[in-house]
């Protein structure tokens, strides 16, 4: 026969059972924590597989459809684009498909990007010299979007820049860093990847393969950096 439990004893054990549902809720808040953690990171592993695979089909010549996105815009200065596409605009959100039609250079960058700053200036100039004919989208990642606009405000970007928040754009085109540029021909069809730095002689080049019919590829390109 069992020996009765000291009172000490039994409240120990009235307290465990009142923790047990707390144990139990914890356990399975553990567990969803865990669970969620290892999706994000298969999640990441898989379109960071198809944004190399991407690139390198770019490389190749081979010519893939752009991957779709729909992102908030931040900077709405569309006066170098075609008239009719500003429309696209109105509801402050920007998707690629509204862009079919017409010869796109996608620019990725990041306000605390020394190169990104360099290539500014230039990219300003190639946006007004070709406006109207070929529509320039700037693309900030990992950026907070004041610093953003600060940057396009600073360099008088004439082009609209939309904000890439969760990084899937980013891994999606296969970035490894900023700046990198994609030239995106009217059937929404990537040709040309510049992974840094563009100059005017490549982008000149990116830009006569989208509007002429040319053979694309990946292009050098110059000072690429990772966010620090």
């Amino acid at each position: 026969m069992d020996e009765p439990l000291t009172p000490a004893a039994a409240a120990e054990v009235e307290q465990a059972r009142r923790r047990s549902p707390w144990m139990r809720a914890l356990r399975a808040s553990a567990a969803a924590l865990v669970l969620g953690l290892l999706a994000l990171l298969v999640w990441g592993t898989l379109a960071a597989g198809r944004g190399q695979n991407l690139v390198n089909e770019i490389a190749r010549g081979n010519k893939p459809a752009a991957p779709a996105f729909t992102l908030g815009v931040i900077w709405p200065h569309g006066e170098t684009w075609p008239p009719g596409t500003r429309r696209a605009l109105a509801d402050s959100r920007l998707s690629l498909r509204e862009l079919r039609g017409h010869p796109v250079v996608l620019n990725f960058f990041a306000s605390w990007c020394v190169a990104c700053k360099h290539e500014a200036r230039l990219l300003h100039a190639e946006a007004q010299q070709r406006a109207g004919r070929v529509l320039f989208l700037g693309i900030d990642v990992q950026d907070l979007t004041g610093d953003a606009r600060a940057f396009a405000r600073k360099y008088r970007l004439n082009y609209v820049a939309v904000r890439d928040r969760s990084d899937g754009t980013y891994a999606a085109y296969g970035l490894t860093g900023v700046p990198e540029s994609y030239f995106i021909d009217s059937r929404g069809r990537i040709v040309v990847h510049i992974p840094g730095e563009a100059t005017r002689s490549t982008l000149d080049e990116g830009i006569a393969t989208i509007t002429s019919g040319r053979e694309g590829g990946t292009l050098p390109g110059g000072a690429h950096v990772e966010r620090p």
